[in-house]
């Protein structure tokens, strides 16, 4: 019998803030039964041990990525149990020389949760500065699904520009905006609201959060549903 190929998706993790839309996401494609090659930017590194804690080494990397796994949106240790990160690879975001780097490499696609502006300008204007945007050039040239979930507000002109290119290009825009319809009470729901919108973009199945269904008040507990 034949080994089944893997065919992971590519998530990259820039320095814009949302590390929990990250967390998020990669729990959603493990649990999935999803394949993740994961690329975290140098920027990216600063953002998480700001909101996290957390420092995100290359040589520990499989032990960093569990903890950060493990919180939850607010920061708290332990707040979800750690997937099995046997089907993760990790690279880091100065090889250029890495897998993902080439359109032979086999992937389905690239997730890019979140997206800053430089991000978003580098990718645009086919910059390829490290192995993030060199990934997201790749995914474009080899016509793969690429979803960038911009984090940033206000957006001026000049992004503006680039996301629109970017959507000419191929790929899907996706800011990173939670909705309040699903009856989030939580931090966490409001992060999982904007994981689950990446992950229907990618097709990937989930049960992050309540789906608009065309009945109002839904989301709301019943007895309250009438106030």
């Amino acid at each position: 019998m034949t080994e089944r190929k893997r065919t992971p998706w590519v998530v990259g993790v820039s320095g814009a803030s949302g590390t929990p839309y990250a967390a998020a996401v990669i729990r959603g494609l493990l649990a999935a039964g999803e394949g993740v090659d994961l690329v975290v930017s140098r920027a990216s590194r600063l953002t998480l041990l700001d909101e996290t804690g957390i420092a995100f080494r290359d040589a520990h990397w499989r032990d960093d990525l569990a903890e950060w796994l493990g919180r939850g949106a607010d920061g708290k240790p332990g707040t979800f149990e750690v997937p099995v990160l046997d089907d993760v690879r990790y690279w880091g975001a100065g090889d250029l020389a890495a897998g993902p780097s080439s359109g032979s490499y086999l992937v389905k696609g690239m997730l890019i949760v979140p997206a800053s502006t430089a991000c978003v300008a580098g990718v645009a204007l086919g910059l390829s500065k490290d192995l993030l945007q060199r990934v997201a050039s790749v995914t474009l040239k080899e016509r793969r699904r690429l979803v960038v979930a911009v984090r940033e507000t206000p957006l001026n002109g000049q992004t503006l520009k680039h996301l629109v290119a970017l959507d000419e290009a191929g790929a899907i825009v996706l800011p990173a905006s939670p909705a309040f319809y699903a009856g989030a009470t939580h931090i966490q729901d409001l992060v999982d609201f904007v994981a689950g919108r990446v992950l229907d973009a990618a097709g990937v199945p989930h049960r992050l959060y309540r789906r608009w269904e065309g009945e109002l008040g839904s989301s709301r507990p019943r007895e309250t549903a009438g106030d």
